[in-house]
């Protein structure tokens, strides 16, 4: 593997694994604090307090990683500054509404409307940026070398993309460890497909996030002493949605990022049941709290979770590049 993607990788890993038992304390100390929803599982209600906003130590590794290792390897690319761009717009987006949350005590932090609205913004910028370096507006089918060209209205689908999975990711992340494990299993995937494809400098971000991810799951996994929070799992969501684009592996993500997708489907079908036939499909959503709610411990749900990510992300490169 290219020394400059390990470089990313392992400096990530370090300058997390440094800067959070700095963070968490200062953290505790400001009473940045996890509030539980009371319709959550009620064995959720002894995380209240644990602090939240995590997700911005590993942001900070990451992005100070990519610019340095990206700098000394001369890929400092119009690609890689369009993932720091997506990377920082949507984790500022979530430090906003985990900001609101947290400090101005309103529960619900941004509203739907507000935060909508940011996303689609970043996404839109994306696209003129992306246009600016004549980038295929097509969309490839995975496995074949059919591409459905789009033209202007690719816009839109950056837009769904983006916004889409930042939400995706934000959805599953509920349990401790959750998307934390699943994220850099995402990442890694595609990382080794950029690697395939000699987009080093894209699999030097993809590499640098996983290990970010892995540096913060020491200090994440259950019992979680700190959660990322939506500064990290909107920030994650977006990137991992540009990956996919710029390597134009756009429905590949469908399968690396399969867990994402049933946690939002779990979502739209229990609301969508209820509107329509007044009765629910899972005990909770999304299906995770069904899991738990169906006797399964935290740590068991997790561990089956990781397992079909790493599996269906497995499956999606081998398909790939055999």
């Amino acid at each position: 593997m290219n020394t400059y993607i390990l470089m990313g990788l392992g400096i990530a890993l370090l300058l997390t694994i440094v800067l959070m038992p700095i963070f968490i304390p200062l953290l505790k100390r400001m009473k940045f604090g996890q509030s539980i929803r009371e319709e959550g599982p009620q064995s959720h209600m002894k995380k209240t307090g644990t602090p939240t906003m995590g997700g911005l130590v590993f942001l900070i590794s990451i992005i100070v990683t990519v610019v340095l290792v990206a700098w000394l390897a001369d890929l400092l690319s119009a690609k890689v500054l369009i993932l720091l761009l997506v990377l920082f717009g949507y984790g500022l987006i979530g430090f906003l509404d985990d900001f609101i949350k947290v400090v101005v005590k309103r529960n619900l932090g941004l509203t739907s409307l507000q935060k909508l609205l940011a996303q689609i913004v970043i996404a839109v910028i994306s696209f003129f940026v992306l246009s600016g370096i004549d980038f295929e507006t097509g969309v490839t089918v995975p496995f074949t070398d059919i591409s459905l060209e789009l033209s202007w209205f690719y816009v839109f689908f950056i837009v769904f993309w983006l916004v889409g999975f930042s939400n995706a990711v934000n959805l599953t992340d509920g349990l401790d460890g959750l998307v934390a494990g699943t994220a850099s299993i995402a990442f890694a995937a595609f990382g080794v497909l950029a690697i395939y494809q000699d987009e080093i400098g894209i699999a030097i971000f993809t590499f640098s996030v996983t290990g970010g991810l892995l540096g913060f799951l020491i200090f994440n996994k259950y019992p979680a002493k700190v959660f990322m929070g939506d500064t990290g799992s909107l920030a994650l969501g977006g990137a991992l949605a540009m990956v996919s684009i710029l390597l134009k592996q756009e429905f590949l993500l469908l399968l690396i990022g399969l867990v994402f997708v049933i946690e939002t489907a779990s979502v739209i079908l229990q609301v969508g049941s209820f509107k329509l036939r007044k009765k629910r499909i899972f005990k909770m959503s999304p299906i995770h709290h069904h899991f738990e709610l169906s006797g399964w411990s935290e740590w068991k749900v997790v561990l089956v979770f990781w397992s079909v990510g790493l599996i269906s992300a497995a499956i999606a490169v081998f398909l790939e590049v055999m």
